[in-house]
């Protein structure tokens, strides 16, 4: 198969049937293989029966359907564990993305041998207040922390060859670093592309001032799993033994001076570097001890569910 379509979906209801149409229409013209995998998270619409209507017109229509909203993140991670086309690519419901890039998507990564095309819009149709200025400076840190050098993570407008989305796990609120967790699985050949951005036309945006605050939470997050998450020794280890010997030496000197330097002085109880070695070597060893931990924990943990799915369309 040449294309998988992935598109996570929350009460789209009114745009699916002219997404699909679109979207049908870019695949036939170019005559490509494909199957179109709506992942509808948890919408309280009509966006299911939309699917499942759209399913029996047209074959290589598929869908899952989860229990309850889990977020964008969790419906990637399903969709990737389905499909099977050798080129990926995903893009939103909200027909904000124009499905006449998805050409130019596939030759990049058929014909230029890159594993991950991410979109930027450059030219966006949002509040410049609520979203593109915020959006800039996310994408900044975004850009410094990680060492690659994107315009737009966010933009869910991006292609990728298949073995990218079978060896990456999307999760928590991890959607936005895609090329970050990319990149970590040893998919060094990224670049971008610029891309259309279409105003919305039904419905209102389902992301708030809260998802850049999130972001850049999830970054800090991101930031520290590539770094130590398989070590977390190397770093809570690294603090900890410094801050201990850190107290240990200021302990280690006011005991020397008490017993040769200055014996009829004031007692060591009355000195503040005293309390000072005492909380750092106190902190040293809870720092050395979430290191253990977190080599324990690392070793130990199991897969656990992080999603329901309800009911599946061609799958």
């Amino acid at each position: 198969m040449d294309i998988s379509i992935v598109i996570p979906l929350l009460n789209e209801d009114e745009s699916l049937n002219e997404l699909h149409d679109w979207i049908a229409t870019i695949m036939q013209s170019n005559r490509y293989s494909y199957e179109l995998l709506f992942i509808d998270d948890g919408s309280t619409d009509d966006s299911w029966k939309v699917i499942a209507s759209l399913s029996e017109k047209n074959p290589n229509v598929k869908g899952i359907r989860f229990q309850k909203n889990y977020g964008k993140s969790q419906a990637l991670n399903a969709g990737f564990k389905e499909v099977t086309g050798d080129v990926v690519i995903t893009m939103d419901a909200d027909l904000q993305d124009s499905p006449d890039e998805i050409p130019e998507l596939y030759n990049l990564i058929k014909n230029e041998d890159f594993d991950l095309v991410s979109g930027w819009k450059k030219k966006r149709f949002d509040s410049k207040i609520r979203k593109n200025i915020p959006s800039k400076l996310f994408n900044a840190a975004a850009r410094k922390t990680s060492g690659l050098k994107l315009h737009d993570f966010n933009c869910g407008l991006k292609a990728y060859k298949n073995e990218v989305v079978k060896n990456i796990d999307v999760n928590g609120e991890m959607h936005r670093y895609i090329p970050v967790l990319a990149k970590n699985a040893g998919f060094n050949k990224i670049t971008e592309k610029v891309v259309a951005h279409q105003a919305r036309k039904y419905g209102v945006t389902k992301f708030g001032m809260e998802r850049f605050i999130n972001g850049f939470l999830d970054l800090i997050t991101i930031w520290f799993l590539s770094k130590f998450g398989k070590r977390p020794m190397h770093l809570f280890g690294l603090l900890g033994t410094l801050t201990f010997f850190i107290g240990f030496c200021f302990a280690l000197s006011i005991g020397i001076d008490k017993l040769f330097f200055n014996p009829t002085g004031r007692l060591i109880t009355e000195r503040p570097t005293f309390y000072l070695a005492i909380v750092a070597m106190i902190i040293g060893t809870q720092l050395f001890l979430a290191g253990f931990l977190g080599e324990l924990i690392l070793r130990s943990k199991s897969d656990t569910k992080r999603y329901a799915i309800s009911d599946k369309i061609n799958n």
